[in-house]
């Protein structure tokens, strides 16, 4: 790991951040294989001082996410996903298991793991689960020790520091772990054939064996699933959702430039019905990381606000991704399906990252936050803006 003090990024993480898309995006390409990963890139966030910019500023980081940062945070994340969406996935999960740390550690699992994360590891959260094989925590001897495995685990393999949900020993709840991982142990691969973010390096990792301490445990039982941080976080995959929709209308005007297209009427018309649609996307994004991280006007609203408007912004990005899908592919035509177009890669990364867990719930969950409302439309969100 690199042990070099990362740079001063009070000021910096947005240019940290465009740079590291830049080189992202040239990078893409050749990332996109089974069993892929963005090594390098990572590589580029330690040397760049972003895998430190989470970490509070009184432990040596950059306090990018802080209630005073969620818009820095918000502009870094959207700036990696439109380099690589692999990428941004990766460095959203990073950033969520800091943020966690900074919420339920104790002083001293603050100083040791913010200082990980100085030194360039990679952390990331992990609760997904293969039916009947989930993560145990039980007693043994004298400590502790893992059973079960964990799936859908981006970066397995890569992370080192894993931030996982597992049983108590003798049941009551769900506790969250702090595990070091050996890079490259104990992760299978083979199951992540998916059309598109063949390059997050996602699979199933097997704990079993792994053997811990009290000092791992991080939180209370059922920490982890407080609102509204545990729905509201959703906000920091959505500004990376933001960035791969960005750089799919960017490829797709690209290409209509390219080929002197502009004069087409329905060209035209396409075009300003994407732009309308990243528009809207980045509003939501915006105002769910003003509203989720309590940048308010007048106080934070309560949780189940939170969460609900949260819960609509998800459905919201999710539409103007697939909008500007939808008329980013009848624009090019065919040439926009074929490899080595970048219109194709852009496309089927976006298409597979848009696909995130319990839609229909999250939207009628909120709606019913909003019937029970007892305010005008106009004042269900009032105190936050961004």
């Amino acid at each position: 790991m690199d042990q070099r003090t990362p740079p001063d990024l009070s000021r910096d993480a947005e240019a940290a951040a465009r740079a590291v898309c830049l080189s992202a995006a040239r990078r893409a390409g050749a990332q996109d294989r089974d069993g892929g990963f963005p090594g390098e890139d990572i590589a580029d966030l330690a040397r760049l001082g972003l895998l430190a910019a989470p970490v509070p500023a009184a432990l040596g980081g950059a306090g990018l996410g802080e209630e005073s940062g969620a818009g820095m945070l918000a502009a870094v994340l959207r700036l990696i996903g439109s380099g690589s969406l692999a990428l941004g996935r990766l460095y959203e999960g990073h950033v969520n298991a800091l943020q966690l740390i900074g919420q339920y550690g104790t002083a001293d699992q603050s100083v040791r793991l913010f200082g990980d994360a100085r030194a360039g590891h990679l952390f990331g959260v992990w609760n997904t689960e293969p039916a009947g094989a989930g993560l145990a925590l039980e007693a043994a001897g004298d400590g502790l020790s893992l059973s079960g495995a964990k799936s859908f685990a981006s970066g397995a393999g890569f992370v080192t520091r894993a931030l996982v949900t597992a049983g108590c020993p003798g049941g009551g709840g769900t506790l969250m772990l702090v595990v070091p991982l050996e890079a490259g142990s104990r992760a299978d691969l083979s199951a992540w054939r998916a059309q598109g973010m063949r390059a997050s390096a996602t699979g199933t990792l097997d704990f079993s064996g792994i053997s811990l301490a009290d000092g791992d445990i991080l939180g209370e039982p059922g920490d982890y699933f407080r609102q509204p941080a545990f729905s509201g976080g959703a906000w920091r995959f959505l500004a990376v959702q933001l960035g791969g929709i960005e750089a799919v209308f960017d490829a797709w005007r690209a290409h209509l430039v390219r080929l002197g297209r502009g004069t087409d009427p329905h060209q035209l018309a396409r075009l300003g019905e994407g732009a309308i649609a990243v528009e809207g996307a980045r509003h939501w994004v915006a105002r769910a990381a003003a509203l989720a991280s309590g940048g308010t006007n007048d106080g934070a609203l309560a949780a189940p606000r939170i969460v609900a408007f949260v819960n609509l912004a998800r459905l919201a990005v999710e539409k103007a991704g697939l909008d500007v899908l939808q008329l980013a592919q009848r624009s090019v035509g065919l040439p926009g399906f074929l490899n080595g177009h970048p219109l194709e890669r852009l496309s089927r990364d976006l298409a597979t990252y848009l696909r995130q867990p319990g839609p229909d719930r999250a939207l009628t969950g909120a709606a019913a936050e909003i019937l029970a409302a007892g305010e005008g439309v106009a004042d269900l969100w009032d105190g936050g803006a961004p």
